[in-house]
């Protein structure tokens, strides 16, 4: 009887550690979704030139982490091939936006919307190192 109950204790408690997890973890499918919908709205594409767009835009960011991954520890080497990447797709942004202008606005909205989400992590875990820090303050007031 102790041996089921130490058991089914064990498996939820697994669960709760698990769920507790996930729910730390951003989720990549809505950030790419707001990555999207603010992307488009800071370029005010069209539905034929957002048809277009994203899946050069994709390729694109695939290159880029590609480039990061491969030049982790050498920060030259990976900017220096970020700019040429940069350079490379600036054509093809091109073709599908018509101006310079709004090309230089694909990477202002990356860069913006890439530091937007950068703040947002730290404001997280600094509120989560905050009420953990309260939480453990109070439990000792106990």
């Amino acid at each position: 009887m102790k041996k089921i109950i130490l058991s089914i204790f064990l498996c939820g408690m697994i669960g709760v550690t698990i769920i507790a997890q996930e729910r730390d973890k951003p989720n990549t499918s809505m950030i790419e979704s707001l990555k999207v919908a603010y992307i488009t709205k800071q370029l005010k594409l069209s539905t034929e030139e957002a048809q277009k767009f994203w899946p050069v835009h994709n390729s694109y960011i695939d290159e880029l982490k590609r480039a990061r991954k491969e030049n982790m520890n050498n920060e030259l080497v990976f900017e220096e091939k970020a700019l040429n990447i940069r350079k490379k797709y600036s054509a093809d942004f091109k073709k599908i936006l018509n101006s310079d202008e709004r090309v230089n606005s694909v990477f202002t909205a990356d860069r913006n919307f890439n530091n937007m989400m950068r703040k947002e992590l730290i404001n997280r875990k600094m509120n989560n190192a905050n009420s953990d820090g309260k939480n453990k303050r109070t439990k000792l007031a106990d």
